[in-house]
């Protein structure tokens, strides 16, 4: 597996993470200790580094079991966690959302449950709609110089809210945000509306969970495999448009095409696109899957295709700046040298 500078940071990461929303019991769906143990086992045997997972996740039991499963290599592994969402039904009102109270009592749980002293990346999960971003900002901040926390990051956050923490930070001279996590597959191209160009201006690291589209881009359940439907009663896509049957179709031909399986071919697509995808697998079976997706060479061909497939209108204000480009030019764009980074 090969390694990526992460955002504006120094951290060597490997190019998928792995995510251990299903290291547990206890939603009733998801893998048990040995089978857990084998997943990991498997992918740090394949080069993997990048070990993201939330208190929430099994309601604590994700992170415990890593907690087991990395005693001892803990410095070879970058840890991400996160916090918001409580780490059992009857969390509370003080224990759950983005506060100062609710982010520290959360990583002290966190710590004793991954049996470390410190967090390599602290993910708000997403906005619990009334913390402020600078009562945010400054907790990730102190919990950074506290050394309890090296990295900080915003998952699943609106890119104004995202690009307001970064800015603060900056003027601020608070520990930088470093990362955003957000979803990103052929039928969720909607962070490259806002978030993916803000977190390219902004060079922060980028991740993209549920690359598989819940499973969609697999073509299981055209097969009439059941999945997340069955064990967690829901999936987060289904063949709802024409768009997304273009973009199954696509993906199933490729796949025929290369030799590669289907889902491959859709995690190499993010990872062509510059996201680090997030892998999630429940068995030691789909992360061979997963993992042989590191393998795939898409060609221009492959990738236009895809995009084509998967192609949805940016809308308000995007379109009516892209027909006004040759106006905003003079009249002369195909003369300008346009610098190649994203302005901010």
């Amino acid at each position: 597996m090969r390694y990526r500078i992460f955002g504006n940071t120094g951290l060597r990461v490997s190019s998928l993470a792995l995510g251990t929303g299903n290291f547990g019991k206890g939603w009733g769906y998801g893998s048990d200790a040995d089978e857990a143990r084998k997943i990991y086992d498997g992918y740090r045997a394949a080069g993997g580094n990048f070990i993201d997972t939330a208190d929430q996740y099994q309601f604590g039991q994700s992170e415990s079991f890593l907690g087991d499963f990395m005693a001892t290599e803990r410095n070879e592994i970058v840890l991400a966690t996160k916090f918001s969402l409580g780490d059992s039904p009857g969390a509370g009102i003080l224990r759950s959302g983005n506060s100062r109270k609710a982010m520290l009592s959360s990583v002290e749980a966190s710590l004793k449950r991954l049996n470390t002293d410190r967090i390599d990346l602290l993910w708000v999960h997403m906005p619990d709609g009334v913390t402020p971003i600078d009562e945010i900002a400054r907790g990730l901040d102190d919990l950074i110089r506290s050394g309890k926390v090296l990295y900080s990051g915003l998952s699943d956050f609106p890119a104004w809210r995202v690009a307001t923490a970064a800015t603060l930070a900056e003027l601020r001279g608070w520990s930088a945000i470093s990362a955003v996590q957000l979803e990103y597959s052929l039928v969720e191209r909607t962070a490259e509306r806002e978030l993916l160009p803000m977190a390219a201006a902004f060079n922060l690291g980028t991740v993209g969970w549920s690359p598989l589209g819940g499973g969609l881009l697999t073509g299981k359940y055209r097969k009439g495999e059941t999945g997340r439907a069955q064990g967690l009663g829901a999936v987060i896509h289904d063949e709802s448009s024409e768009r997304k049957t273009s973009t199954v179709d696509s993906v199933l031909a490729i796949a025929g095409e290369t030799g590669h399986t289907p889902g491959q071919v859709a995690i190499a697509w993010v990872l062509a696109k510059g996201t680090l995808p997030i892998i999630g697998p429940r068995t030691p079976e789909q992360l061979a899957d997963n993992l042989g997706a590191t393998d795939v060479q898409l060609t221009a061909e492959h990738l236009q295709r895809l995009d084509d497939a998967s192609a949805f209108t940016l809308g308000f204000p995007h379109d009516v700046v892209a027909a006004s480009a040759p106006s905003l030019a003079g009249g002369k764009a195909e003369l300008i040298d346009a610098p190649n980074r994203v302005v901010r």
